[in-house]
């Protein structure tokens, strides 16, 4: 394996940061504070490719690989973690959702559209009483003829008001039973299906986290995602994934931190000389990029292994917790070298700093990362 950057991947750094600073970075800080979900730049992302990555050129999409995936997510993430954020949903979990277990028929009527970013897609799993523990989920389907009848709800959900479509995990077997749940798409406008409470969060606050409420929901059985029972497992199939995802916004969290604090070291001058120069700066910034080099590989080994079709849940796992982990350090040393400017809003640290967290917790948290980690190299 070697991970040298091709030139497909440094077309594709090149066209993120060039996207980012005319179409991002001028209005970040005030969306920030708004909570504003700007739906308007994942349909120009959608133009260029990158709401569809991973799909085939005949279905809309990039027909690329993981590792322009990773390129993209990381180089996005720079710019902003929560646009990453929300582009790296919209693309491994609901698209890919529909890719992998969906028939021909349905990748048809709904690829197209998720893949030029001309919808907006959304994933459902989580629910307010289950988290980690999906088996109890409290969303049933009931069969009715060629219908399903959902009714529950799902939260923490990505997308979850302002998504155009979602895939949906529903119970419709017994509580516990990991072959009792079954994958739906559900489109926004039908009947009973609706967006609840948004979150205000901490950070990622440019991607919108919303519940999704299902009242006696009504969809066709065509709707239905494989076979009846397998939603849980296609869900965890599909985590794979979306670890890889939370790697690559890490990833690219720990660089955007980095680079400020390497370039404000450089300027900022204490005792007639720059910050730089002094071993506790200098010793702390050669432990960040070690760690950012480590991700990097962690990742990148993952996204290899998901390109050729081979098992890589463990690897997964290793490349979104150890990421994850040292994303959250480096903003906190970034934030140290700025000393009291990195606890203002002025620099962009303070923000890294805020957003990092969400990537020790989403697609489960560090602990959870560990136990599949664990479960892997015990069996």
């Amino acid at each position: 394996m070697h991970f040298q950057e091709s030139e497909n991947q440094k077309l594709i750094a090149q066209m993120v940061r060039d996207f980012g600073a005319k179409h991002i970075t001028p209005f970040r800080d005030q969306w920030d504070k708004d909570q504003h979900f700007p739906i308007d730049v994942f349909h120009k992302l959608g133009e260029l490719g990158l709401m569809g990555v991973l799909m085939p050129e005949s279905l809309g999409g990039a027909g690329m690989g993981y590792f322009e995936y990773v390129t993209a997510i990381a180089e996005l993430a720079v710019v902003d973690p929560s646009i990453a954020l929300s582009m790296a949903a919209h693309n491994s979990l609901c698209t890919n959702h529909i890719y992998e277990f969906g028939n021909e028929e349905q990748r048809k009527r709904w690829i197209p559209k998720l893949a030029t970013g001309e919808w907006i897609g959304a994933w459902g799993l989580t629910e307010p009483n289950t988290g980690s523990d999906a088996g109890n989920m409290r969303t049933v389907a009931v069969r009715d003829g060629d219908h399903w009848v959902i009714n529950g709800a799902k939260n923490f959900i990505t997308h979850g008001k302002s998504g155009n479509v979602a895939v949906v995990i529903a119970r419709t077997g017994n509580v516990g039973d990991s072959h009792g749940m079954t994958a739906f798409v559900v489109e926004r406008g039908t009947p009973g299906f609706t967006g609840g409470k948004k979150e205000d969060k901490l950070g990622m606050r440019l991607s919108e986290t919303a519940e999704m409420i299902f009242t006696d929901c009504r969809i066709p059985h065509e709707n239905m995602l494989g076979q009846e029972g397998e939603g849980f497992i296609q869900a965890m199939k599909i985590l794979d994934g979306g670890r890889i995802s939370i790697a690559a916004l890490s990833l690219g969290i720990a660089m955007g931190a980095y680079q400020h604090a390497l370039q404000y070291s450089k300027e900022r001058e204490q005792f007639n000389k720059p910050i730089s120069s002094f071993q506790a700066i200098a010793f702390k910034l050669a432990d960040m990029a070690t760690k950012i080099e480590a991700a990097k590989l962690l990742t990148f080994q993952a996204a290899y292994l998901k390109n050729n079709k081979l098992p890589v849940n463990k690897e997964s796992a290793i490349a979104k917790y150890y990421a994850s982990e040292i994303c959250c350090e480096i903003a906190n040393d970034a934030v140290q070298i700025f000393g009291g400017y990195g606890y203002c809003k002025d620099y962009p640290v303070e923000k890294y700093y805020r957003d990092c967290k969400l990537c020790t917790i989403g697609e489960g948290t560090s602990e959870i990362q560990k136990l599949v980690i664990s479960r892997a190299i015990l069996k």
